[in-house]
């Protein structure tokens, strides 16, 4: 394999992410690991240095509600693969990770010599999966409608969604993202318009449409926007 390839890992469990690193010493030359816990910090890593080659996402880490960051980095950075790294080895759950744009899918109990297999054949410019992906490019269109709606959001907006997602109020994720609340509030008019909603819970409620297993597919009259 070629030298100097940057692989962003983001997963929230410190002993996955050392075990990866472990791999990478191991069975690949001259790759260079970064690692965060969180989409947040994934972002904030890709916002100060977006060269990465590779980027492995755990799919339940904080922020990554269900396949909305994997929308996010693929709307976003749409240069850099995304492999999802997951527990979960539900084939359905694998061919909607492919029909939302990762290059791979690696579950967790796959053998090193596997994960090297895989990150390999992602870097060359091909698709991964355990086992074949049937019909990858077919999704409801409720589906890839609100895909595209939470594709729309910037950076900031999406970070602001996850932080609602999280039951955060305006004033204290303003005190996070160290910016006035008023500026939170004009994200949040940005995003319900983008999202099509009303309110901070049924924007809430956009983002779960892209859980893993159970898209909510509820709707809410509560007028509450959270002040």
């Amino acid at each position: 394999m070629p030298m100097n390839y940057r692989i962003l890992v983001a997963d929230d469990h410190p002993l996955f992410r050392a075990a990866i690193n472990q791999i990478m010493s191991v069975q690949l030359d001259g790759v260079v690991i970064d690692e965060t816990d969180s989409v947040s910090g994934l972002q904030a890593k890709l916002e100060e240095n977006q060269d990465a080659d590779l980027i492995l996402l755990d799919l339940h880490m904080p922020g990554a509600q269900g396949f909305s960051a994997l929308v996010f980095l693929r709307n976003h950075y749409p240069d850099i693969p995304v492999v999802v790294i997951s527990a979960q080895e539900d084939p359905v759950v694998i061919g909607r990770a492919m029909q939302f744009g990762a290059a791979g899918f690696i579950p967790k109990s796959a053998e090193p010599k596997t994960i090297k297999h895989a990150i390999e054949t992602v870097l060359g410019g091909d698709l991964w999966s355990p086992e074949p992906v049937t019909n990858i490019n077919e999704r409801s269109q409720y589906e890839q409608e609100m895909a595209e709606k939470l594709a729309s959001l910037t950076p900031s907006q999406f970070k602001v969604l996850v932080m609602m997602n999280e039951g955060l109020l305006n004033k204290q994720i303003a005190y996070e993202l160290e910016v006035s609340e008023a500026t939170i509030k004009a994200h949040a008019t940005a995003i319900f318009q983008k999202l099509g909603v009303r309110n901070r819970t049924q924007a809430v409620i956009a983002l779960h449409e892209l859980d893993i297993e159970h898209p909510a597919h509820v709707a809410t009259d509560d007028t509450n926007s959270d002040q």
